[in-house]
């Protein structure tokens, strides 16, 4: 083999090798997209997992508020009803409006509401 036929081996041995490594580089290329394909798409799901958990629990959030504003409602109401049967009765209740004030005994003056409130505390 003559020098000149050797230089030409060379030469495509090194196009050889450079498409060897265009080649590698390809491959290489196409794993890391790949597997950057497959972290995104991995991603996206957890994502997606993680809205429609908020997605639920706020569901579950919005029906306790609505519950509790119907107790709040009803609490309301039974109170509004309360206040107007207490209302109709203070003027016939016989404990509020008790005249043991012009009694001089102390047993009368411990009847009277306020002296029992002071004492039930």
């Amino acid at each position: 083999m003559s020098d000149w036929d050797s230089q030409q081996s060379s030469v495509g041995n090194n196009q050889l090798s450079e498409g060897c490594e265009c080649s590698e580089d390809e491959g290489r290329k196409m794993k890391r997209r790949e597997k950057n394909r497959v972290a995104a798409q991995k991603s996206r799901k957890r994502q997606t997992q993680r809205a429609d958990l908020l997605h639920e629990a706020c569901e579950l959030l919005e029906q306790r508020n609505r519950k509790l504003r119907r107790e709040v409602d009803s609490l309301s109401e039974e109170q509004h009803l309360l206040t107007e049967a207490l209302r109709a009765h203070e003027p016939l209740c016989p404990i509020m409006h008790c005249s043991f004030a012009s009694s001089t005994s102390s047993q009368s003056t411990s009847l009277q509401p306020d002296n029992m409130a002071a004492r039930s505390l």
